[in-house]
Formats: structure tokens, sequence, C-alpha cells
């Protein structure tokens, strides 16, 4: 920043004034941008301090600049350039365990990009599928900028009331980003934005680590009412039983409560598994349970995976092999996505898969030391 003389024909702080308009004409000082310290302007136009501040106080007065206590000056913001409010529309936060280092994620990224953050107010004692309605109308009511959607699941009607969601949300023209999942069956896509991990392959890789070591006789479970997600988990599940030219019939997927004896049962009789893949974590410590409690022993009579690597997958009494999701991550790319839907609210729908490990513990019988 060289030096510059003022004229004498003209007020000293007048043209210090003049020159800070040339410059946010000219695109040289953004709004929101700092400009160069007192001090610095003293040096560029060889004048007083005070001189300086009674320029930056006018400039102040027409709106132009801001000046923040002991932080600087800044251009100042257009009225109508407000700082984005994105709502969290996650039924299942606080059920299931994923949500809550998505939203760590999506928070921590406050710290490089502008924005606030709604969790909205629901009754207590009201259904997902009510709290869900209620918060849709909530964020529509308030005007945000955009919604994060974790569709709900293992509730009757979910697709219907999925959909129906998204579609107020986007008649108020706010942009939604799915998490985790779709809002309609697998293999089809929504017109919305979802950031992921790729489910099919998760599933692939579970079920080919068992294959691995041997087993052949593998059961897929689920519960009813799940997520697009586990549809997709199943279709890797397929596809890697195909790989090791095994044909599996429509029986070695099965759904239901992992918490039922009885229906566990009924598959150890029927299909003498020598493994199980379950379709998420919560699902795989639920049925080491009921095993134990049916006389077995993991991975002895029969071996576990899941997917997810949820905090307490490593500390089951039996840890767990499981598939690690980037939880944070997927919070992060999430923010990332929803500010591109934002400058470019024409672009097409988004389907960003990030990538996910296998993490071997003792439940599937093979050594931990072979993690990747």
């Amino acid at each position: 920043m060289p030096t510059r003389h003022v004229s004498p024909r003209k007020k000293k702080y007048g043209e210090i004034c003049e020159w800070v308009v040339e410059c946010i004409n000219r695109g040289e000082y953004l709004p929101g941008q700092r400009l160069p310290g007192e001090l610095q302007l003293v040096r560029h136009f060889g004048v007083s301090r005070p001189t300086v501040a009674r320029a930056l106080l006018e400039l102040e007065k027409t709106g132009l600049i801001e000046r923040r206590a002991g932080s600087g000056t800044y251009i100042q913001k257009a009225k109508n350039e407000q700082r984005c409010v994105f709502g969290l529309l996650i039924p299942d936060l606080g059920q299931t365990e994923i949500f809550e280092p998505i939203c760590q994620g999506i928070a921590e990224s406050r710290q490089t990009m502008p924005f606030d953050l709604v969790w909205g107010q629901t009754q207590r004692g009201h259904s997902a599928a009510e709290k869900a309605q209620a918060l849709s109308e909530q964020f529509i009511s308030i005007g945000v900028s955009g919604v994060f959607f974790a569709p709900l699941e293992l509730t009757d009607g979910k697709d219907v009331l999925n959909q129906r969601i998204a579609q107020a949300l986007e008649n108020a023209h706010i942009p939604v980003v799915l998490l985790d999942r779709d809002i309609c069956p697998y293999p089809q896509r929504s017109r919305y934005d979802l950031v992921g991990i790729d489910n099919s392959r998760a599933g692939y890789l579970v079920t080919e680590h068992l294959l691995k070591l041997g087993c052949r006789r593998i059961v897929f479970l689920g519960r009813p009412n799940s997520a697009p997600t586990v549809e997709a988990r199943v279709r890797g599940f397929r596809d890697a039983l195909s790989w090791c030219n095994i044909s599996a019939t429509a029986d070695w997927v099965r759904e239901g409560n992992p918490d039922d004896a009885a229906f566990v049962q009924g598959i150890l009789e029927s299909m003498r598994p020598e493994a199980f893949v379950c379709a998420n974590d919560v699902t795989a410590a639920t049925l080491m349970r009921t095993l134990g409690e049916l006389g077995l022993q993991i991975p002895t009579d029969v071996r576990i995976v899941g997917i997810d690597d949820v905090r307490y997958a490593s500390l089951l009494h039996m840890p767990l092999t499981t598939l690690h999701q980037p939880c944070r991550d997927l919070g992060a790319t999430a923010i990332m996505t929803m500010f591109a839907r934002i400058a470019h609210p024409d672009m097409p729908a988004l389907h960003t898969m990030l990538d996910c490990k296998l993490v071997i513990r003792k439940s599937c019988g093979s050594d931990p030391c072979l993690a990747r």
C-alpha cells in the first residue's frame, strides 16, 4: 500500500472517504471484507490518526462500513444479505447413533462458513412421525435457508410421510439435503441432494469378509420398515454371495425383530447359519444378546458383523466387526452440498458417497490385527 498524499484543495478526511468508495465500486473490497487498519491508512495518506478516524466515522454514518471494537473496520454487507439459518430435521436423533456425530460435523463447519443451526422444538411424548411433521412446519414458518433431513424409518407409512415433508419444504422454496438415506425405495433416487456412504458396497464388504473366512450359509437380518439404505446393503450382500458362486434364495434375507427369541430360533432351525450380516450395529448388538439367551457362543457357534461402527460396537461383550461410517465427514460434506445447492439451485441432484472402512473385531472370529 504505497504512500498517497492528500490534495490540499480537499478536506483531508473527504479524500479518504472518496478513496474507500472508489475501492468498493471497483470491487477491491467486497462486503464483509476487512479494510486496512488505521495506522496503515495514516501512512498511506500521510495524515494524522484523528483525520483517519474522522473519515471512518463519516463512512460508518452512511452505512458503507462497520467498525468492530478490537477487530477492525469491515465493508458493510447489504441489508438483504442475511446469515444462513439451517434447520436440522432428524426425528431419530438420540435413537440412531450415527446422527449425533453427523450433526457435530455440520456444527463444526461453522468455524469456516457463516451459518446458524436451528434444532426446533417438539412436545414430549409425540411419535417420531409427529415430531418430523411438526419440525417441518416450524422450519417453513420461520423461513430457514435450508433443511438437513434424515428421513424416518421403522415407522408405518414412512415413505408417504417422508415424501410429503420434502415436498412441503420444496414448495416453500427451502433447499433440502438428505442425510444417510433417500425418501424412496432403493434403487430409485429422489430429486433431492443426498450425502451418505455407498451402502451396496458396505453390504458387499462385510459379506465378502465372512466368505473369505469360509462361511457359506449366511443370513442377512434387518428390521421391518427399514430405510432404503438397508435395501442397498441387501443388494451388496447378494452380489458378494454371487461372486462366490452361492445362489441365495429369498429366505437368506430375513426381516424381523432381533429381540424376538422365537423369531431368531426359527432362523437357526431352518437355515443353520454360520454367520449373520446385520443391517446395522443396533440390530447386531440386539441379536448378540438373543443368541446368548439361546445358548449360542459368538463367534464359536455363529459369527456376526454389523454396519455403522457406532461408539459401543467395540465395547460389547464380544466386540463387533463392522463397517465404519465417517459420520463427521458426512456432516461437513452435507454443509458443502447445501451451500452448493443455494448457489446453484438448478443443478442436478447430487448423490455424494463417502468411503467406508471395514473394522475387524472378535465377533467374526477373525484376527482383529487384520483390520483395514
